[in-house]
C-alpha cells in the first residue's frame, strides 16, 4: 500500500505552512497549497515543485481563497472536491493576529472568521473527501488544526460581531474556539476513523505573523513546521485523535526537539461549553447565508 499522502495545507504561502509544504513535498507527498493572493500562491507552488520528489513532482498545486469571506471558503471547498479524488490530510493552518481592519464585510471580527469559522466551514465541506480517502486506503485520514498556547474564554457577543476586542483577546478566543471544536469534531467523525488533533506549534516562532504582532521570537519557524509534518504523516500519531499537542512542552528524551500531548484550556474539555459554542456558531452562520 502506498504511503504517499494527498495533503491540503491552508495558509501555506508563508510561515510554518509554507515550510511544512516544502518538507512534505520533498518527502514525496502530493501537496496542495492555499493562499489569498494568486500571484504569491503561484510563486510558492513553483518553489515547492522544485524540491518535490517521486509522485509529488507533477502533483503540486493550490487554491486561492480569502478566508475572511466564508463564501470564498465554500467556493474553495467546492473546487477542492472537484479537483481531488481523495484527501488524506487537511492541515488548517491559516491564521491572523494583527490587522488594519478588525471587522469583515459581514461585520464579524476577522480573527474569529479566519482562525475558527473558515476552518470549521472548510473542514465540514471536505469531510466527504476525507471519508472517501479512509474507505479507499484502509488508513485513518487526519485533520490537524492549528491552535495556540493563547486560549481564552469566548465572548459570544464578540463572536456575533457585537463586541470589539483587542488583537490579543480576539486571537486567544478564536484559538480556544478552534480547539473546542476540534475536540467535538474528533467525536463526530470517530465512526469514520478520521483522526483530529489540535496543535500549539510553539510560542513566538519566527514567522511574519509573530514578528508583526510582537517584534520578537523565541524559536525558529522550523520547530512548528516539523511538528506539523510529523502530525500529518508519522505512524507515531496514527492512533491519536481528540487530543491537544503542545509543542511548548519540553520532552525529557528529546529536549526542545518536540513537545508532547498536553491539556488545552478547560473549556475545550467541557461538553456543555462545547455544545454552547456549536449553538452560537450555527447562529452566526445562519445569519450569513
Amino acid at each position: 500500500m502506498s504511503k504517499i499522502k494527498t495533503i491540503l495545507i491552508t495558509g501555506s504561502t508563508d510561515g510554518i505552512g509554507k515550510l511544512a509544504a516544502l518538507k512534505l513535498a520533498e518527502a514525496g507527498h502530493q501537496v496542495y497549497l492555499h493562499g489569498r493572493d494568486a500571484d504569491k500562491l503561484a510563486s510558492v507552488i513553483a518553489e515547492v515543485q522544485v524540491v518535490a520528489t517521486g509522485e509529488a513532482v507533477n502533483s503540486i498545486d493550490g487554491f486561492v481563497a480569502d478566508f475572511s469571506d466564508l463564501t470564498d471558503v465554500l467556493k474553495m471547498a467546492a473546487e477542492v472536491t472537484e479537483k481531488l479524488p481523495k484527501l488524506d490530510v487537511l492541515i488548517n493552518n491559516a491564521g491572523i493576529y494583527t490587522t488594519a481592519s478588525a471587522m469583515t464585510k459581514d461585520g464579524l471580527d476577522v480573527r474569529f472568521v479566519v482562525n475558527y469559522l473558515a476552518p470549521y466551514e472548510l473542514t465540514n465541506a471536505l469531510l466527504p473527501l476525507l471519508k472517501k480517502s479512509g474507505e479507499a486506503r484502509m488508513v485513518s485520514p487526519r485533520i490537524i488544526n492549528l491552535s495556540s498556547a493563547a486560549q481564552a474564554p469566548i465572548s459570544y457577543q464578540a463572536l456575533l460581531g457585537q463586541q470589539n476586542l483587542d488583537d490579543k483577546a480576539a486571537y486567544a478566543q478564536s484559538k480556544l474556539a478552534l480547539t473546542m471544536w476540534s475536540m467535538n469534531l474528533a467525536d463526530t467523525v470517530a465512526s469514520h476513523d478520521i483522526n483530529v488533533i489540535a496543535v500549539n506549534p510553539g510560542s513566538l516562532l519566527n514567522t511574519k505573523m509573530v514578528n508583526e504582532a510582537y517584534g520578537e521570537y523565541w524559536s525558529s519557524a522550523d520547530k512548528g513546521a516539523n511538528i506539523l509534518t510529523e502530525l500529518a504523516i508519522s505512524d507515531e500519531f496514527a492512533g491519536d485523535t481528540g487530543k491537544y499537542f503542545d509543542n511548548d512542552i519540553k520532552d525529557g528524551a528529546h529536549g526542545d526537539a518536540k513537545g508532547a500531548f498536553g491539556q488545552p484550556h478547560a473549556d475545550a474539555l467541557d461538553k456543555e461549553a462545547i455544545a454552547e459554542l456549536e449553538r452560537q456558531t450555527q447562529q452566526v452562520l445562519q445569519s450569513l447565508y
